[in-house]
């Protein structure tokens, strides 16, 4: 039996719109993790980019479970003494519904640092249920919440 290594020219990429509304956020960064990295199709490699673009709407209207817009803290550092700042999901997700669903995606998507960034520059993020991606005709995917 041959392995089979995908020439990165011949990868096609399609393109898929989430809607966002009411399903839970980590759910829903998990299977769109999975839609760029490519795990849905046969052809995958851990080693190649074959995912697909992905665009999410209603980003203000995802769902969180329990107490975490509560307990859930992010924590940043400028670097200068006393430069360590706190805030909760509630926090940063009334100031930017978009980067609250950024920030878990990165966290799913594989750690190799140049890939990774190449795969999340396919996600496109909107808070309302406009975006700008209407002439690459995005397929429908629903997710399950």
């Amino acid at each position: 039996m041959k392995t089979v290594v995908v020439n990165p020219n011949t990868i096609t990429r399609g393109w898929y719109m989430v809607d966002a509304t009411d399903v839970p956020l980590g759910r829903l960064a998990s299977v769109v993790a999975a839609l760029l990295e490519g795990k849905h199709k046969p052809s995958y490699s851990p080693n190649q980019d074959h995912g697909d673009n992905v665009v999410i709407i209603n980003a203000q209207k995802v769902r969180f479970t329990g107490r975490k817009p509560d307990t859930k803290t992010y924590f940043r550092h400028s670097r200068q003494p006393g430069g360590g700042k706190r805030s909760t999901l509630r926090d940063r997700f009334a100031g930017n519904p978009a980067w609250v669903l950024q920030h878990a995606i990165r966290g799913m998507i594989s750690r190799n640092s140049p890939l990774g960034r190449q795969i999340l520059r396919k996600l496109h993020v909107y808070k309302g249920d406009t975006h700008p991606h209407a002439a690459q005709k995005p397929q429908p995917f629903a997710v399950k919440g």
